[in-house]
């Protein structure tokens, strides 16, 4: 193995190799004890591939190697005989493609129109993310490996969608992430230039999931634009919201709102700390029409909860309130500082709620894990008197496909109670 392959090579611990075994693609800085350059004496490239063996010299995989890096190399291949040209890179995106039309509904589904077509390292893209509005693709780059390839794989993923009859004008880059410097790359945003085709001259777009219309702000957006992990879930708000007063808080765009109203909701009541975000849900009520049974504030949830609790106007009493806060921690050193921040706002919820009222609340950080945050359930359940019927406990959307063996990639808990 070390003499007959092209790539340098690192030697990593035995935790390292357990992690790997285990299907884990990431070799973090201290799980590598040595590194070779590859037969012809090459310096190691950051970006560049590089072969990962145990201290036997057993073969594990290939992946990109990054100095700068935490994570020193991101495996993106466990078989020796792979060649990484671009019908390597081009069988990953069909397999990609293939998996969002089989699970997103199937062909000519209206999902496949507003969907994550790649998914890091759940699609062995690692550090990319694609996001799809229309004919729109949104692409994050988080890793110096996909950024040197982008344009191989760029070009390949419009001619993958392109030769199944989607149509795309265009790639807009939303790079401008901290990470991006840690990783050794600029930040910024723009669109890609694709060959053969003219840059969009728009940065707004509309989309339509479950059956409700959104303008998508995919340049100054947060993320890429849109979150489309809780696609289903805002279909489950949607089937119990018939006839109830709903308080949706952290609204955001207005999605779990505009469900609601969907799904016959008597009013909604949509809640944002930030006055964009508050226009734009509001904007999105007039595009579906929904103005008349939503009203908009523009407040922090942390106050605004306990002052409702104490008023006596009719207009603040809600049967269903909907908690999806963007995410509390962003690791595991301020886990408890957020796991008081959920039992606030859940507990507060709960209070305010009558007997027999409904709950839908979330947390999309993969370090608050699914234990701790039932745990922190149960306790602001018990401080507020109350009992949780659970109705049902649901995760991220199918495009956002969970790998059993990184950890990572499962992230959003949700779960819908009746309080009693």
């Amino acid at each position: 193995m070390k003499t007959t392959r092209s790539y340098p090579y690192a030697v990593i611990t035995k935790k390292g190799e357990r992690a790997a075994l285990s299907g884990h693609p990431w070799v973090y800085e201290a799980e590598v004890t040595a590194l070779f350059h590859d037969p012809d004496g090459n310096e190691i490239e950051n970006g560049g591939l590089i072969d990962v063996l145990t201290d036997k010299g057993r073969f594990i995989g290939t992946g990109f190697y990054n100095s700068r890096s935490k994570i020193r190399i991101r495996l993106i291949s466990r078989n020796a005989n792979d060649r990484f040209d671009e019908s390597f890179w081009e069988r990953k995106l069909r397999y990609a493609w293939e998996y969002r039309k089989t699970v997103m509904g199937g062909e000519g589904s209206p999902d496949l129109l507003c969907c994550r077509i790649i998914f890091g390292e759940s699609d062995g893209f690692p550090g990319l993310t694609v996001d799809r509005f229309g004919k729109i693709l949104v692409a994050q780059t988080l890793s110096l490996g996909i950024e040197k390839r982008k344009d191989v794989i760029f070009p390949l993923l419009v001619k993958v969608l392109s030769e199944d009859g989607q149509e795309i004008d265009g790639i807009y880059e939303r790079n401008d992430v901290a990470i991006r410097t840690l990783e050794g790359m600029e930040q910024g945003k723009g669109f890609y230039p694709l060959p053969d085709r003219k840059i969009p001259d728009y940065t707004v777009t509309e989309i339509v999931e479950n059956g409700v219309r959104y303008h998508v702000d995919f340049k100054e957006g947060q993320k890429t634009g849109f979150f489309l992990d809780q696609k289903y879930n805002r279909l489950a708000v949607s089937r119990i919201a018939k006839g109830k007063r709903v308080l949706d808080c952290f609204t955001h765009t207005g999605s779990f709102a505009l469900n609601a109203v969907k799904g016959s909701a008597a009013h909604v009541r949509a809640v944002d700390i930030s006055e964009m975000a508050v226009e734009m849900a509001r904007e999105n009520a007039r595009l579906n029409g929904f103005e008349k049974k939503m009203s908009f504030v523009a407040a922090d949830v942390f106050d605004l909860l306990p002052k409702m609790a104490e008023s006596h106007d009719p207009d603040d009493r809600f049967d269903f309130i909907i908690l999806d806060p963007p995410a509390f921690t962003k690791s595991r050193k301020t886990v408890d500082s957020a796991y008081r921040g959920y039992k606030e706002i859940n507990l507060r919820a709960m209070k305010l709620l009558p007997r027999g009222g409904y709950l839908a609340t979330a947390s999309c950080s993969h370090f608050m894990e699914e234990d701790r945050f039932v745990k922190m359930l149960q306790s602001a359940a018990h401080d507020a008197g109350r009992e949780l019927r659970q109705i049902e406990v649901r995760q991220q959307a199918p495009d956002h496909p969970i790998l059993w063996n990184v950890p990572e990639t499962n992230y959003l808990k949700f779960f819908l109670f009746q309080v009693v």
